[in-house]
């Protein structure tokens, strides 16, 4: 594959006249919806380790996090994986749940208000 050098890309001209943006302008929509809880539902069929694996790719948990939500999940049936705004946590859970049934486990996770 050919390597790109900066020096070689045409950038449009940019205006030095900057807008100046407030903080209270960069509300975005996750923001203004109310926080859904993720949990996840320990089964005897998913894998300790698909789930960290969901845990790190689709939640952006660390390893060390991920051992422990699945721990907690193992020993307690059920784990909370974060909250995040509804359409987040809808997207993410779709997700997950589509990897799980590509690998053919029965993951339950699931969303509720806080």
């Amino acid at each position: 594959m050919e390597e790109i050098k900066l020096a070689e890309i045409d950038f449009p001209d940019i205006e030095t006249d900057t807008e100046v943006v407030e903080e209270k302008d960069l509300v975005t929509e996750a923001t203004l919806e109310p926080p859904y809880k993720v949990l996840i539902h320990n089964d005897p069929i998913t894998t300790f380790e698909f789930v960290i694996r969901i845990l790190q790719t689709i939640f952006g948990r660390n390893s060390m996090q991920a051992e422990q939500i699945a721990m907690q999940t193992h020993v307690h049936g059920i784990g909370y994986v974060g909250s995040y705004g509804k359409s987040d946590a809808e997207k993410r859970v779709a997700k997950a749940r589509f990897a799980a049934q590509i690998e053919g486990f029965p993951l339950q996770i699931t969303t509720e208000a806080e």
